[in-house]
């Protein structure tokens, strides 16, 4: 079980920047990879971005390609999500999920830890 913990959310303007982190806990060493999900009101959850422990291989929704990236500190057991060039439909509740199955990180079903989430608010 990988206990998480996401930080860094809030309240900015179109076009302003946030960075979101998630520390990771407990069996850290079984994740394959880390990924970040986020849930506007009345919607369905949705992939956003995702990374792999070991290599750093990353994979991106379309909305949010050049916009977003996401980083690991293996040493920190510790995800980031960086977030520029914001818009109002990035307004969301983003949670950090943790998978230790191998395959493809865009699966949200294939995650097997969740964390609270974190809300992000973007004003026009």
């Amino acid at each position: 079980q990988v206990q998480l913990v996401e930080s860094g959310g809030g309240l900015v303007q179109a076009g302003g920047s946030l960075r979101l982190s998630c520390a990771a806990s407990g069996r850290t060493f079984s994740s394959y990879a880390m990924g970040w999900f986020r849930q506007a009101p009345g919607k369905e959850r949705e992939f956003v971005t995702a990374v792999t422990w070991g290599s750093g291989r990353t994979g991106y929704a379309d909305s949010v390609k050049g916009r977003f990236t996401i980083s690991r500190d293996t040493t920190k057991n510790t995800v980031y999500l960086q977030m520029n060039s914001l818009v109002p439909e990035d307004t969301a509740v983003y949670y950090c999920a943790a998978r230790s199955a191998v395959g493809s990180v865009s699966n949200i079903q294939a995650y097997d830890s969740w964390g609270q989430g974190t809300q992000v608010t973007v004003s026009s």
